[in-house]
Protein backbone atom coordinates (compact mmCIF):
# COMPACT_ATOMS: atom_id res chain seq x y z
CA UNK A 1 0.00 0.00 0.00
CA UNK A 2 1.47 3.30 -0.69
CA UNK A 3 -0.43 6.94 0.05
CA UNK A 4 2.81 9.25 -0.14
CA UNK A 5 2.06 12.79 1.47
CA UNK A 6 2.11 15.66 -1.14
CA UNK A 7 3.34 17.38 -2.68
CA UNK A 8 6.68 15.19 -3.07
CA UNK A 9 9.68 17.66 -3.72
CA UNK A 10 12.58 17.27 -5.65
CA UNK A 11 15.42 20.02 -6.52
CA UNK A 12 13.18 21.37 -8.97
CA UNK A 13 10.09 20.10 -9.29
CA UNK A 14 6.99 19.43 -7.07
CA UNK A 15 4.50 16.29 -7.65
CA UNK A 16 1.14 16.87 -6.69
CA UNK A 17 -2.08 15.54 -7.28
CA UNK A 18 -4.03 17.14 -9.63
CA UNK A 19 -7.19 19.26 -9.63
CA UNK A 20 -10.23 20.57 -11.62
CA UNK A 21 -7.77 23.65 -11.93
CA UNK A 22 -5.22 22.20 -13.82
CA UNK A 23 -7.36 21.47 -16.94
CA UNK A 24 -6.09 24.14 -19.16
CA UNK A 25 -2.22 22.92 -18.34
CA UNK A 26 -3.09 19.58 -19.32
CA UNK A 27 -4.98 20.16 -22.71
CA UNK A 28 -1.99 22.63 -23.53
CA UNK A 29 0.32 19.23 -24.07
CA UNK A 30 -2.44 16.48 -24.24
CA UNK A 31 -3.83 18.70 -27.35
CA UNK A 32 -0.53 18.26 -29.25
CA UNK A 33 -0.19 16.06 -32.16
CA UNK A 34 3.93 15.57 -31.26
CA UNK A 35 2.75 14.63 -27.61
CA UNK A 36 0.61 11.83 -28.94
CA UNK A 37 2.34 10.43 -31.52
CA UNK A 38 3.89 7.86 -29.49
CA UNK A 39 1.28 7.29 -26.96
CA UNK A 40 -1.64 4.75 -27.14
CA UNK A 41 -4.01 8.37 -27.63
CA UNK A 42 -4.80 10.94 -30.36
CA UNK A 43 -4.14 14.61 -29.51
CA UNK A 44 -7.24 15.68 -27.36
CA UNK A 45 -9.85 17.65 -27.45
CA UNK A 46 -10.70 19.52 -24.27
CA UNK A 47 -13.60 17.36 -23.42
CA UNK A 48 -11.63 14.36 -23.66
CA UNK A 49 -8.88 15.67 -21.83
CA UNK A 50 -11.11 16.82 -18.76
CA UNK A 51 -12.66 13.09 -18.75
CA UNK A 52 -9.08 11.79 -18.31
CA UNK A 53 -8.24 14.61 -15.74
CA UNK A 54 -11.04 13.45 -13.70
CA UNK A 55 -9.47 10.08 -13.47
CA UNK A 56 -6.32 11.71 -13.00
CA UNK A 57 -7.63 13.14 -9.80
CA UNK A 58 -8.38 10.42 -8.31
CA UNK A 59 -5.06 8.38 -8.68
CA UNK A 60 -3.22 9.37 -5.46
CA UNK A 61 -2.69 6.39 -3.68
CA UNK A 62 -1.95 2.28 -4.59
CA UNK A 63 -3.81 0.14 -2.44
CA UNK A 64 -3.79 -2.95 -4.22
CA UNK A 65 -2.57 -4.32 -7.51
CA UNK A 66 -3.50 -2.65 -10.67
CA UNK A 67 -4.03 1.04 -8.98
CA UNK A 68 -1.83 3.82 -9.90
CA UNK A 69 -0.69 7.17 -8.88
CA UNK A 70 -0.30 9.92 -11.62
CA UNK A 71 0.76 13.19 -10.62
CA UNK A 72 1.12 16.56 -11.83
CA UNK A 73 4.81 17.69 -12.30
CA UNK A 74 5.26 21.08 -11.38
CA UNK A 75 7.99 23.54 -11.32
CA UNK A 76 8.85 24.12 -7.70
CA UNK A 77 9.93 27.75 -8.32
CA UNK A 78 6.61 28.81 -10.20
CA UNK A 79 4.50 26.01 -9.38
CA UNK A 80 3.45 25.93 -13.15
CA UNK A 81 2.41 22.17 -14.65
CA UNK A 82 4.78 20.98 -17.06
CA UNK A 83 3.30 17.33 -17.37
CA UNK A 84 2.51 14.63 -15.19
CA UNK A 85 4.44 11.13 -13.89
CA UNK A 86 3.03 8.12 -13.46
CA UNK A 87 3.76 4.73 -10.95
CA UNK A 88 1.63 1.45 -12.02
CA UNK A 89 1.41 -1.26 -9.27
CA UNK A 90 1.42 -4.04 -12.17
CA UNK A 91 2.32 -7.24 -10.07
CA UNK A 92 1.67 -7.83 -6.35
CA UNK A 93 2.80 -11.82 -6.57
CA UNK A 94 5.72 -10.54 -8.03
CA UNK A 95 6.62 -7.20 -6.60
CA UNK A 96 6.29 -5.44 -10.30
CA UNK A 97 5.72 -2.08 -11.15
CA UNK A 98 6.11 0.39 -14.52
CA UNK A 99 6.56 3.94 -14.30
CA UNK A 100 5.72 6.83 -17.13
CA UNK A 101 5.83 10.49 -17.83
CA UNK A 102 4.47 13.27 -20.74
CA UNK A 103 5.86 16.00 -20.08
CA UNK A 104 5.00 19.61 -22.51
CA UNK A 105 7.55 19.54 -25.21
CA UNK A 106 8.42 23.51 -24.08
CA UNK A 107 10.18 21.53 -20.89
CA UNK A 108 12.06 18.79 -22.77
CA UNK A 109 15.75 19.13 -22.52
CA UNK A 110 15.77 20.32 -18.91
CA UNK A 111 15.83 17.00 -16.77
CA UNK A 112 12.47 16.80 -15.77
CA UNK A 113 11.68 13.60 -16.58
CA UNK A 114 14.38 11.87 -15.44
CA UNK A 115 13.82 14.28 -12.14
CA UNK A 116 10.45 13.25 -11.77
CA UNK A 117 11.00 9.35 -13.13
CA UNK A 118 13.37 9.38 -10.10
CA UNK A 119 10.64 9.47 -7.66
CA UNK A 120 8.10 7.35 -9.22
CA UNK A 121 11.05 4.66 -8.63
CA UNK A 122 11.75 6.01 -5.31
CA UNK A 123 8.17 5.39 -4.01
CA UNK A 124 8.23 1.93 -6.30
CA UNK A 125 11.14 0.99 -4.55
CA UNK A 126 11.16 2.17 -0.97
CA UNK A 127 7.80 3.02 -0.13
CA UNK A 128 5.81 0.03 -2.15
CA UNK A 129 8.96 -2.80 -1.76
CA UNK A 130 8.58 -3.59 -5.59
CA UNK A 131 11.39 -6.00 -6.71
CA UNK A 132 10.96 -4.75 -10.25
CA UNK A 133 10.21 -1.84 -12.64
CA UNK A 134 9.65 -1.00 -16.03
CA UNK A 135 9.62 1.59 -18.35
CA UNK A 136 7.21 0.89 -21.93
CA UNK A 137 7.71 2.67 -24.87
CA UNK A 138 7.23 3.01 -28.99
CA UNK A 139 10.37 2.00 -29.95
CA UNK A 140 11.22 4.59 -32.01
CA UNK A 141 10.77 7.04 -29.24
CA UNK A 142 14.37 7.63 -28.77
CA UNK A 143 14.11 10.37 -26.39
CA UNK A 144 11.59 8.50 -24.11
CA UNK A 145 14.74 6.25 -24.41
CA UNK A 146 17.26 8.27 -23.25
CA UNK A 147 15.44 9.28 -19.97
CA UNK A 148 15.15 6.17 -18.86
CA UNK A 149 18.57 5.34 -19.81
CA UNK A 150 19.50 8.14 -17.41
CA UNK A 151 17.98 6.27 -14.64
CA UNK A 152 20.33 3.65 -15.67
CA UNK A 153 17.37 1.31 -16.38
CA UNK A 154 17.89 -1.61 -18.95
CA UNK A 155 17.25 -2.05 -22.10
CA UNK A 156 15.57 -5.71 -22.05
CA UNK A 157 13.59 -6.40 -25.12
CA UNK A 158 11.75 -4.54 -28.42
CA UNK A 159 8.95 -6.23 -29.45
CA UNK A 160 9.19 -6.44 -33.14
CA UNK A 161 5.30 -5.09 -34.16
CA UNK A 162 3.59 -6.03 -31.22
CA UNK A 163 0.49 -3.50 -31.65
CA UNK A 164 -1.59 -2.23 -33.43
CA UNK A 165 -1.69 1.36 -32.71
CA UNK A 166 -3.29 4.53 -34.67
CA UNK A 167 -4.11 2.29 -38.08
CA UNK A 168 0.08 0.91 -37.95
CA UNK A 169 2.06 -2.28 -37.00
CA UNK A 170 4.19 -0.90 -33.88
CA UNK A 171 7.08 -2.25 -31.82
CA UNK A 172 7.90 -1.84 -28.22
CA UNK A 173 10.87 -1.59 -26.41
CA UNK A 174 11.37 -2.23 -22.77
CA UNK A 175 13.37 -1.17 -20.07
CA UNK A 176 13.89 -2.28 -16.46
CA UNK A 177 15.71 -2.13 -13.35
CA UNK A 178 15.82 -4.01 -10.51
CA UNK A 179 15.69 -2.76 -6.67
CA UNK A 180 19.10 -4.04 -5.88
CA UNK A 181 20.31 -2.24 -9.60
CA UNK A 182 18.65 1.08 -8.05
CA UNK A 183 20.31 4.58 -6.44
CA UNK A 184 18.23 7.55 -5.52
Amino acid sequence: MLKPHYPITTDRLLLRPFTPDDLDAVHAYESRPDVARYLYWEPRDRDTTGTFLDKKITRTAILEEGDAIDLAVTLRHTGRLIGQSLLIWTSKQHRQGEIGYVLHPDHHGHGYAPEAAREMLRLGFDSLGLHRITGRLDARNTASARVLEKLHMRREATLIDNEFVKGEWTSETIYAILHTEWTP
